[in-house]
């Protein structure tokens, strides 16, 4: 018998961190230092609509001049982002990443609200990544 393949679920961070599209980079920088997170998942009445790294911050804000007391997430966020859902196994996440090069992905329940967030670290943890999988992510050119 072979060993069941965790769930997203099992591995991701629950209660992730999320401000409206309407909500300013400065309002999101102060969350992920007070939060101690690199990410914001991006909401309209709370649904998931896209995230923002402190990567994002810096290189689609702060590089272009763009004032962070007013500028809304909405302009900056990546938006289209692929998700799992809490019941998906973590292969699925791995598969994902990799397709993506992306290193962290959003938990979302049926009605696209978000439960979590499954990261790079949450599957390394678990034993779930390759080595050579792990590298192959990790050294993905970034998606901005």
């Amino acid at each position: 018998m072979s060993p069941e393949v965790p769930r997203v679920s099992d591995v991701m961070t629950t209660r992730p961190r999320s401000l409206p599209r309407d909500a300013t980079l400065h309002e999101a920088a102060r969350l992920m230092r007070d939060e101690g997170v690199g990410d914001v998942l991006v909401t309209v009445d709370g649904r998931l609509c896209g995230m923002v790294t402190d990567r994002d911050i810096v290189v689609r804000a702060v590089a272009e001049d763009r004032d962070a007391r007013i500028t809304p997430l909405g302009e900056i966020c990546s938006a289209d982002l692929a998700t799992v859902r809490p019941d998906d196994d973590t292969g699925t996440a791995v598969r994902l990443m990799r397709e993506r090069a992306v290193r962290r992905l959003p938990v979302v329940d049926e009605a696209r609200r978000p439960v979590g967030i499954v990261s790079l670290g949450d599957l390394a943890g678990r034993d779930v990544l390759s080595l050579p999988t792990l590298e192959e992510i990790w050294k993905a050119p970034p998606s901005v």
